[in-house]
């Protein structure tokens, strides 16, 4: 059994979600509840491989073995049935920047792309720096359920919109979209020649009850961009690597392309090793991962609707990252920032930044051992 409990003081490590709270919260007195990494040691399979390369004392340039394909393919086949083609396959230097590149090279500046907030912030960054138009097509709550606002989405890809950008897992309402929805989006994408580019780096984590299905298996007519990573799934995203698979080869390429006029190298030596290691030996620490963040799911629900009753928490299905409804709290999005930051202690990334429609939400990171949660759930109660 791994210890999920067990504390590690992350401090003073250059941690993003610690060292930097100073500056993002105005104190460092607070628990960290914000950015999307996990307060768990990795898999013991990619420490020891982390320590296996380390100790051969020159770290050259570095190769792309067969090996880590391999192991990637075999993970999407065994937990998605998703066969994937090698050739398919592009590595990337982190999830944000193929999105960046993806949108570079299948569309020009000036075009249409749509996004559907609530939604993680470099969706609209990567949409705006690039020189396209932003066109939001917001997702539906109705009843504390998101679903995709179709009638809308369609009215978007009429306008002439280029690309659709998906979050698959949805990151910060936690969807994990069933076939049905999918197959909607697909016959829009389908109608209007829409090219989607599917994010889909919160794929391995699902609760009991739903399945994600990869985007990919369902059309092979339409240009789909996937973009997949073990950064979420095995908490080693300060490593950076990851990768698109583009169903089509004109796509790929043009992605391959964007990436070689930037000078930029997924390779590092560091960075393929854990790759490998955690789609090669990481499922048993997966599976006791899922258990783990579920029971925690399962409290914190609990604890706020027997204790908070101006807090809701949407239903989760994926992800480590909970959607707090506050808007009956009757706060400004300033002061609903401040008051969990001063009155209780507790740094969470304010809904707001996920779009308009996020306005009087907060985003809450339950991937940290189970007594910090609470911990912090009983501070909020108490202010």
């Amino acid at each position: 059994m791994i210890d999920f409990d067990r504390i590690i003081d992350r401090s003073d490590s250059s941690s993003l979600k610690y060292d930097a709270r100073q500056a993002y919260f105005g104190s460092k007195d607070v628990t960290p509840l914000w950015v999307a990494d996990m307060d768990f040691a990795a898999p013991e399979a990619v420490t020891n491989a982390l320590v296996h390369r380390a100790n051969h004392p020159i770290y050259g340039y570095t190769l792309f073995p067969d090996s880590l394909f391999t192991a990637m393919q075999d993970w999407f086949q065994h937990r998605h049935n998703w066969s994937i083609n090698r050739k398919s396959i592009l590595m990337c230097p982190g999830v944000v920047p193929s999105m960046h590149a993806a949108i570079e090279a299948l569309s020009e500046p000036g075009d249409t792309v749509i996004v559907q907030p609530p939604i993680y912030p470099p969706f609209f960054t990567a949409v705006t720096e690039t020189g396209r138009k932003l066109i939001e097509n917001p997702l539906k709550l109705e009843q504390g359920h998101y679903s995709v606002d179709l009638e809308q989405l369609e009215q978007c890809a009429a306008s002439g919109a280029k690309l659709l950008l998906l979050c698959s897992p949805h990151n910060p309402v936690g969807r994990v979209w069933q076939q049905q929805e999918l197959e909607d989006i697909l016959d829009i994408a389908r109608r209007y020649q829409l090219t989607i580019i599917s994010d889909e780096i919160h794929a391995d984590l699902i609760y009991p009850g739903y399945q994600h299905i990869p985007l990919a298996t369902l059309a092979d007519d339409i240009a789909i961009v996937t973009a997949v990573a073990p950064s979420k799934t095995f908490n080693i995203p300060g490593l950076g690597l990851s990768c698109l698979i583009a169903n089509d080869r004109q796509h790929w390429q043009a992605v391959k392309q964007v990436f070689d006029s930037w000078h930029i190298s997924a390779t590092n030596p560091f960075s393929l090793t854990a790759f490998e290691a955690a789609y090669r030996d990481g499922e048993s620490w997966l599976d006791e991962l899922m258990a783990y963040l579920d029971e925690t799911r399962r409290q914190v629900t609990e604890f706020v609707e027997k204790n908070l009753s101006t807090i809701k928490v949407i239903d989760s299905q994926g992800t480590y990252l909970l959607w707090l409804d506050c808007r009956q709290m009757n706060l400004s999005d300033d002061e609903l920032r401040l008051f969990f930051i001063n009155k209780t202690k507790v740094g969470m990334n304010p809904g707001i930044s996920f779009g308009e429609v996020g306005s009087g939400f907060m985003r809450m990171n339950i991937a940290a051992p189970r007594k910090l949660i609470l911990d912090a759930l009983q501070r909020i109660s108490q202010a």
